[in-house]
């Protein structure tokens, strides 16, 4: 399966984006799909991540309550929409698919065998 992330940009904190991430050559439904962000120095980690249709969401600690993962299987998209961004918000963002995503690797981008180009997100205070 081949990922597209976009939605990215410059939004002051506060403020709201929407990422989407299309995917391409699968289904998605059969699919747990989840986003990692990575900020300049440091480590690629966990965001949110839906681990089937219609099943359960889990997210990070620091974005619970602000984001939300949704899907569209008819378009075969993957959404994550992130509400009073913070500037410790600003990295790259990358949306990443796994099958048979176990619930104890759901935080582990090792997870996941199939990753996107990243999208920038960068909210100014």
């Amino acid at each position: 399966v081949q990922l597209q992330a976009s939605g990215g940009g410059l939004v002051q904190a506060g403020g709201s984006l929407r990422l989407s991430c299309a995917a391409s050559g699968r289904t998605l439904s059969s699919y747990s799909m989840g986003w990692f962000r990575q900020a300049p120095g440091k480590e690629r980690e966990f965001v949110a991540v839906n681990r089937l249709s219609g099943s359960a969401s889990y997210y990070a600690n620091s974005v619970k309550g602000r984001f939300a993962i949704s899907r569209d299987n008819a378009k075969n998209t993957v959404y994550l929409q992130m509400n009073s961004l913070k500037p410790g918000d600003t990295a790259v963002y990358y949306c990443a698919a796994a099958k048979g995503l176990i619930l104890s690797s759901i935080r582990e981008s090792s997870g996941y065998g199939y990753w996107g180009p990243g999208t920038q997100v960068t909210v100014s205070s």
